[in-house]
């Protein structure tokens, strides 16, 4: 992003007129090497389009597209007229900020000078500056912006009392990085002003960064005098008297009363003033650089030529409208393309001049406009998507079936088809009363359901999941909310999703992760009921084990399988690597995935094979065969108990070899369990599961004690800790990042990290800090060369030169192939590789492993994966580093004989499989494990790789 430093400025300037100004600016930008002098042609050319003018004096002259050939390197002069400058379009100019830009960097510009021209002294502070620093200083300085947003409320919570919404409020502008424990302690100790209409307020002015207003509704009534809901107002300097206005008008409207029971949308635009006596429109906004200064400026003139006052908002921003007609209230607005502005105005003509509004926007206000992606609508309940009307042919029975192995263990069973119900009703009804009558039918029926499964059911913990879906299906803010949207014309099935759907944000939206996570229960709760009022039977499993058959499942949905019953799992779709087959991994379920659309149609209660190690499934074996199976299953749990009984002795070969086996691990609390399991190390601990389960950065005191848990844990053995790595797949919600064509291929791993070195810095010092004396080795995800490691590592050696924790190691990730082509740079200044094969697979390979059609061909048993294995390996042994393989593939019984043989010195997977992986190493000896890797090498595709394997490994590929 350009920056303004004092060098850029040129002070006193004198012109005849603004076309001796542009001249002159745009010889300073040539004086400066930053343009050839074909540039300025180009600033006369943008002015012809549009003026540059913005206010306050200041413009920002800039070539066109057209122009960039001639800028040698992308920068900034700034020249300052005090006489000023009659510009072309009538306005005054003290200040050019002239801009010579490769791309769109000018825009960044604009956003800085949207804060200065706020200001209603910057003109004259501009034109009376007598030094750089006083023009920066008017430039730089932002405006305080009082907070009232989206992110600000939290609605319809699971409290009933006005103190609890108080502290809710508090505690989600503290989240937001509004305020500080102290302004939260303050709130703790006072008793809720009452406003009237419902509502109370609570204020404090201590340890507020940013002024805002925060707004907690309960679900249900609190029991204080017909109270709903409390405002949070968070004051510093004049800043918050805004929203103290607009609260005063609000009550004084009388419309207080209908914030209750509203959603966050409709909530902001109450607030907002967008009343029955007002006119408003909506538009999408497709302007490729959002609302910037020429596009304003014609929005700008169309408010102007309507006659009556416009207010406008965006409806992903703060809740205050500004007026049309204000350039630089507009330009404030920071709207951006893909956000949906909103027109509001009252009075005679009032439909006419807002319509005005959308259809300038529509229109591209002077821009080519392009739509947007299509995107998938969110439907207003589950539904399944007909499949063709081709029936697919089932599998031949007996008839082996090949697949991807995605979850080792081998197991057989009757199938369980599981399909998605279809629910299909009218949004709208007349007969209220009606139902209003099958509503509460179909709650008292889902509760009835629910009751005779918790009978029925031995799990405890399914059963515990059921007994919080009747205490839902119980709560009455739910089935008041519905009732509401029944009264407003809704169909029983629309009003019932429609408060569920708002339930299940809300707690989407809240601070705690416990109540949080209740989001998913809130829906499965809703289609139960959807199902009773539009007769469509929900999917039960049996009650007698089964072999789960699907399309696809998510990781929610194998999270919450009953492990009691469920023997094994089939997908028609997907990879090894992707989340649901890592989460069937850790459950300890056998599982294979991408078999194909033909296994849909497996009949119910058909005995089905599955070999989650070899990646075959038979459907309806013969006796002989299936004797075969049962013997071979009794032999691997045998084994397995073999295993587990010697879990805690090293991982040697029978020649002696030493390989290390250490857990896998999403959670610190889990780091228990791994060394009960026989880890003698965490060989990858995911540190984002400490931010995912937070609104906002946790700060440095709750990150020391999630890695202080582990620690301890472990008792002095290694942890390696992986640095945040969000991006592509795993966004934080918090970290916003603009939408990329291809995220995988984007800001993500280090790159994102480095781009926030606070983000970084602060995990890192909480890193060694938890460590203290005990091993730490931690790890840079996503490097592509020497240069990111280097960015890493100067961080790193700063805090451990000020902190001096004694056993440290810092090391890479080998994910992305140039870093493993890259090794021997690497090796000569890392201590440790960690190679993580699932997302080396995908880089190498091209495939994304969440792809439908091809992540079944994402098998990191390839050969060109082994080979990048390889040369790393080679890299870091020539260099007396050590290698460890962190991946899924660390834990596939014919991969780990492969890596042993290449040279890897240590095996990280999921805690379940520690104990099997040692035993899988101990069978070996390392001329034999050298033997199998080079025939892996030889082989041209993964499947020849596994067919090469299994034949030299009869034991190993054993199923029928």
């Amino acid at each position: 992003m350009l920056t303004l430093t004092q060098d850029d400025v040129l002070l006193g300037c004198r012109a005849a007129d603004w076309r001796d100004a542009l001249t002159q600016a745009g010889e300073a930008l040539v004086a400066a090497g930053r343009a050839e002098a074909g540039y300025a042609e180009g600033l006369f050319a943008r002015e012809a389009q549009s003026s540059t003018w913005l206010g306050q004096g200041i413009a920002i002259p800039h070539g066109t597209p057209e122009s960039r050939r001639y800028v040698r390197a992308t920068g900034v002069r700034v020249l300052q007229f005090p006489a000023g400058v009659a510009w072309h379009d009538g306005h005054r100019v003290h200040l050019l900020v002239a801009i010579a830009a490769q791309s769109d960097e000018h825009l960044d510009i604009l956003r800085q000078l949207t804060h200065a021209l706020e200001r209603e002294d910057a003109g004259a502070a501009l034109a009376a500056a007598t030094d750089a620093e006083a023009v920066l200083a008017v430039l730089a300085r932002p405006v305080v912006r009082a907070r009232l947003d989206a992110d600000t409320l939290c609605l319809a919570l699971p409290v009933r009392s006005t103190a609890e919404l108080a502290l809710a409020a508090a505690g989600r502008l503290e989240a937001l990085s509004c305020v500080g424990r102290d302004f939260v302690a303050a709130i703790a100790t006072q008793a809720p002003l009452p406003l009237g209409q419902g509502l109370c307020l609570v204020r404090a002015a201590v340890d507020v960064e940013v002024p805002a207003l925060a707004l907690a509704t309960a679900a249900h009534g609190t029991g204080a005098d017909g109270v709903f809901g409390v405002f949070c107002l968070a004051a510093k300097g004049e800043a918050h008297q805004p929203l103290l206005a607009r609260l005063d008008e609000l009550l004084a409207s009388g419309k207080a009363a209908s914030l209750r029971g509203l959603s966050a949308e409709t909530t902001l635009a109450v607030l907002a003033g967008e009343g029955e006596d007002t006119q408003t429109a909506r538009v999408r906004l497709l302007n490729a650089h959002g609302l910037h200064a020429r596009p304003a400026k014609q929005l700008v003139q169309v408010a102007r030529a309507q006659g009556k006052p416009i207010r406008m908002r965006v409806v992903e921003g703060a809740v205050e409208a500004v007026p049309a007609i204000s350039l630089t209230k507009v330009l404030g607005l920071g709207a951006r393309r893909g956000q949906t502005l909103v027109f509001s105005a009252r009075g005679d003509g009032a439909a006419a001049a807002v319509a005005a509004m959308v259809a300038a926007v529509e229109e591209g206000l002077g821009e080519a406009v392009t739509p947007l992606p299509a995107v998938a609508e969110a439907l207003q309940a589950p539904a399944a998507v007909p499949k063709a009307a081709v029936p697919l042919a089932a599998p031949e029975p007996g008839q082996p079936l090949s697949a991807v192995p995605a979850s080792p263990g081998l197991a057989v069973a009757p199938v369980y088809v599981l399909r998605a119900p279809v629910f299909d009703y009218p949004a709208r009804s007349e007969d209220r009363a009606r139902e209003e009558v099958r509503l509460t039918r179909a709650l008292a029926g889902a509760a009835e359901q629910l009751e005779a499964l918790i009978q029925g059911t031995q799990g405890a913990k399914v059963a515990n999941i059921l007994s919080v879906h009747v205490e839902m299906l119980a709560d009455p803010g739910l089935r008041d909310a519905a009732l509401e949207a029944i009264r407003d014309g809704a169909s029983a099935e629309a009003g019932w999703w429609q408060a569920i759907d708002a339930a299940a944000k809300a707690q989407e939206a809240l601070a705690d992760r416990l109540l949080a996570e209740r989001a998913a229960d809130l829906r499965d709760v809703g289609r139960r009921v959807l199902g009773l009022l539009c007769h469509v039977a929900l999917p039960e499993p049996p009650v007698e084990p089964y072999v789960l058959v699907a399309e696809d499942l998510g990781p929610s949905d194998v999270a919450r399988l009953d492990t009691a019953r469920v023997r094994g799992l089939v997908t028609a779709r997907g990879g090894a690597t992707s989340h649901s087959a890592i989460l069937a991994r850790a459950l300890g379920i056998p599982a294979v995935v991408g078999a194909g659309e033909r296994i849909m149609a497996l009949p119910p209660g058909q005995a089905l094979v599955v070999d989650g190690d070899a990646g075959r499934l038979v459907p309806a074996p013969d006796a002989a065969r299936l004797a075969r199976i049962e013997q071979r299953i009794a032999e691997r749990q045998a084994q397995e108990r073999e295993a587990y009984a010697r879990r805690f002795e090293p991982a040697v070969t029978r020649d002696g070899h030493r390989i290390e086996v250490a857990a896998n691990l999403g959670n610190t609390a889990h780091a228990a369990d791994a060394v009960e399991r026989g880890a003698e190390a965490v060989g990858l601990l995911r540190t984002e599961f400490v931010f995912m389960a937070h609104p906002d950065f946790p700060d440095l005191a709750t990150q020391i004690g999630e890695y202080g848990e582990a620690f301890e844990a472990l008792g002095g053995r290694p942890l390696v800790a992986r640095t945040l790595d969000v991006g592509g797949d795993k966004p934080l919600p918090y970290w916003p990042i603009p939408a990329e064509d291809n995220p995988f291929l984007g800001m993500r791993g280090i790159r994102l990290a480095l781009a926030r070195p606070e983000v970084l810095e602060t995990q890192l010092r909480a890193l060694l800090i938890a460590a203290g004396k005990r091993p730490l080795r931690i790890m840079f995800p996503m490097v592509k060369d020497i240069e990111e490691f280097r960015a890493g590592k100067a961080i790193f050696d700063r805090l451990q030169a000020e902190i001096g924790a004694p056993d440290v190691q810092l090391g890479v990730m080998v994910e992305i192939p140039s870093s493993a082509l890259l090794a021997p740079s690497l090796a000569a200044e890392v201590d440790f590789f960690s190679i993580g094969t699932n997302d080396l697979t995908q880089y190498c390979l091209a495939i994304d492993r969440g792809h439908a059609e091809l992540s079944a061909q994402s098998d990191a048993i390839h050969p060109a994966v082994l080979r990048l294995i390889q040369m790393t390996v080679e890299a870091a042994h020539a260099h007396g580093r050590w290698v460890g393989v962190c991946g899924e593939l660390g834990s596939d019984p014919l991969a780990v004989p492969v890596l042993v043989g290449l040279g890897v010195d240590e095996l990280s997977v999921t805690a379940r499989r520690v104990p099997q992986v040692k035993e899988a190493v101990r069978v070996l000896d390392l001329p034999q494990a050298r033997e199998l890797a080079r025939l892996a090498l030889r082989q041209p595709t993964a499947h020849a790789v596994r067919q090469a394997l299994e034949a030299a490994l009869p034991a190993a590929a054993e199923l029928v």
